[in-house]
C-alpha cells in the first residue's frame, strides 16, 4: 500500500460526526474524522512501515498522523525524530496518544520522556508524562529505578496544580497509574493522591473537568486490578 492508496482509504472512512467530535477536543483542518477501530484493517495489510508513517506524519492530516503512530517502527525512530513528530504534534491527542505511545515502545523512551517533562513546554510536558503512564501500564515494575519514580511522585505533589492545563491532566494519570501499575509505590503514589486531592483542568470553550486520583485508584483497588499491565501500547 502506498501513500496515496492509504489517504484514500482513510478518507473512505471519515465520518463527519467523528470529525465534529475530534475538532471539539482541538482537532484541526485537515482531517477525515476516522474512528481509530476503522483503521486496524488497513494497519494488518501494512504491519510496520517506517517511511510510510514519516510521510502520513508530515502531512498534518489528524487522521494519517494518528495512523502514523500505528504503523511507526518505535525503535528505528532516534531522539531527533521523536522531537520533530512533537514539534508537528499540536494538540494532546496528538502528543499524548500518537507520539508518547510511539515512543513507549522504544529503547530511549524514559531518557526522551524526561527530557520532555523538564522542557516547561505544555504538550512536551503532557506527552513525557503521558509516556511513563504508558510504560508503567505495560513493562515490568523492576525497569524502572524505585527512586526515580519515587522523586517523580514528589514533583507531581509539589507542581500539579501549578502546571499547565495538559500538563495537569497526564500528571494526574502519572499519579494514578503508579498507583495501580507500579505496585512498589502503590502505598505512596495513594498518600500524594490524597495530599494533591481534586484537580481541576480548565478547557477552553468548555467546562472544567475535576481530575481526583485518589477516587479512580480506590475504584481500580475494589476491582481487584492491582499491579494490572497491558499487554500491548499500540491499538
Amino acid at each position: 500500500m502506498d501513500f496515496e492508496i492509504v489517504m484514500l482509504e482513510l478518507e473512505s472512512l471519515g465520518k463527519e460526526r467523528t470529525k465534529k467530535i475530534y475538532i471539539s477536543n482541538g482537532a484541526r483542518e485537515p482531517l477525515f474524522g476516522v474512528a481509530t477501530g476503522a483503521m486496524k484493517p488497513i494497519a494488518k495489510k501494512i504491519k510496520i512501515n517506517q517511511q510510510l508513517a514519516e510521510e502520513l506524519y508530515a502531512t498534518g492530516n489528524y487522521d494519517a498522523m494518528y495512523f502514523a503512530g500505528i504503523i511507526a517502527d518505535p525503535k528505528a525512530m532516534t531522539e531527533s525524530d521523536y522531537d520533530r513528530w512533537m514539534d508537528g504534534a499540536y494538540f494532546y491527542m496528538l502528543s499524548d496518544y500518537v507520539v508518547a505511545v510511539t515512543l513507549s515502545e522504544s529503547d530511549i523512551a524514559q531518557d526522551v520522556a524526561d527530557k520532555w517533562i523538564a522542557s516547561g513546554d505544555e504538550l512536551r510536558m503532557s506527552a513525557g508524562w503521558s509516556c511513563y503512564c504508558w510504560l508503567l501500564g505495560n513493562r515490568k515494575d523492576h525497569e524502572f529505578s524505585e527512586s526515580k519514580i519515587s522523586n517523580m511522585l514528589e514533583l507531581v505533589k509539589n507542581s500539579i496544580h501549578d502546571s499547565p492545563e495538559r500538563t495537569k491532566s497526564a500528571m494526574n494519570n502519572f499519579l494514578f497509574t503508579a498507583g495501580i501499575s507500579y505496585v512498589p509505590l502503590h502505598e505512596k503514589a495513594i498518600e500524594v493522591a490524597k495530599e494533591v486531592g481534586i484537580v481541576e483542568m480548565k478547557r477552553e470553550k468548555k467546562k472544567s473537568s475535576f481530575l481526583n486520583a485518589n477516587e479512580s485508584i480506590q475504584k481500580e483497588i475494589d476491582k481487584g486490578r492491582l499491579g494490572f499491565k497491558r499487554k500491548y501500547v499500540r491499538c
